[in-house]
């Protein structure tokens, strides 16, 4: 969330008092994250120590929270796991938010800085790790399963039909218009080709395991040691290992790297792994078709505010462009 939401900085240091026994000295909005049901703060307590504060909107799921403190537990380096409360919970409750904390670590996005060889050997071993781990079964019960659901590609339909025979005064959604009307054909075909992979999927057995499965750059966080950490758990699935190999040599935003570059330095310590291609062309279908509709969902908003908007904006130009995501989706798919 780039612009502040309309929640008393008062109210939430009295919840980071009540539920953490915290006395807060500062407290920061930080404009960042793609995210617009999340807003985002540094606080800083009494004795000088700093936490990183998220404020999550709208559907909280616990999975969020408990799994990353699962797998910090189970040693994994690259989690940073949630704080508890003084009562042992992982988040607290406070008026239309959810919210949770973090130690603040000082660093920046994988999409702002280009991972070096290390950090790109660390994220391979992170992530095999997390791939191979057998969890808990009252924990697996909690994570969604890949089902293949058309929900994203038909309300991908919806906001193409929307384009159709209407004028938009707004210069936001006027440039939004003007830029996706030429993009039909090739989101219909995204749309289609990205069905008939579903259902292909959706007959076969395959294998689950634990998927981050937003894991683009801007979920990787280096600190200032250059340590790598792997972020926000809001969305993990039980899925075929594809679901997050598809955003290596994807085109998903990685800094200064070819996509050949992207698989040599990741697979180096992910390791030797056979990729299922019906898999892996299906998941960069789906994520455009996601990415789309969400960004458009966005710009189209009335409650968003412009800056917020205009990133969309600005995601929705970048699939597009040559080497983005969308080409790359068509590169990997053999049964065209």
């Amino acid at each position: 969330m780039l612009e502040k939401p309309a929640i008393p900085d008062e109210s939430i240091i009295a919840c980071l008092q009540a539920e953490f026994g915290l006395q807060i000295t500062r407290l920061a909005f930080l404009p960042l994250g793609g995210d617009l049901s999340t807003a985002v703060y540094r606080v800083v307590a009494e004795d000088g120590t700093s936490y990183f504060c998220k404020l999550k909107r709208g559907v909280f799921d616990e999975v969020s929270v408990e799994l990353p403190r699962f797998l910090s537990e189970r040693g994994i380096p690259q989690i940073i796991p949630p704080l508890v409360t003084k009562t042992g919970r992982l988040w607290a409750d406070l008026d239309e938010f959810r919210l949770i904390l973090y130690p603040f670590v000082e660093g920046t996005s994988g999409f702002e800085v280009e991972l070096s060889e290390r950090q790109w050997a660390d994220f391979g071993a992170a992530l095999k790790r997390i791939h191979a781990l057998a969890l808990p079964p009252q924990l697996r019960r909690k994570i969604r399963r890949e089902s293949f659901s058309p929900e994203w590609r038909e309300d991908c339909q919806d906001i193409l039909a929307r384009l159709d025979g209407r004028m938009f005064d707004d210069p936001v959604t006027a440039q939004w218009a003007a830029f996706l009307r030429p993009k039909r054909d090739t989101i219909r075909d995204h749309i289609q080709r990205a069905d008939r992979l579903a259902r292909a999927m959706a007959s076969r057995p395959t294998q689950e395991v634990l998927c981050h499965s937003d894991i683009h750059p801007g979920n990787l966080f280096i600190d200032r040691n250059e340590t790598l950490f792997i972020v926000d758990w809001d969305y993990p699935m039980l899925a075929p290992k594809e679901r997050d190999l598809m955003f290596i040599g994807g085109a998903q935003g990685y800094v200064n790297r070819t996509p050949e570059e992207e698989e040599r330095l990741f697979y180096r310590s992910y390791g030797e792994v056979v990729i299922d291609p019906l898999a892996l062309a299906y998941y960069r279908y789906e994520r455009n078709i996601m990415d789309i509709t969400v960004e458009c969902t966005r710009i189209l908003s009335e409650a968003l505010g412009d800056q917020d908007r205009a990133q969309s904006q600005q995601i929705l130009t970048w699939l597009f462009m040559p080497g983005g995501s969308v080409e790359l989706a068509y590169g990997s798919d053999r049964t065209r």
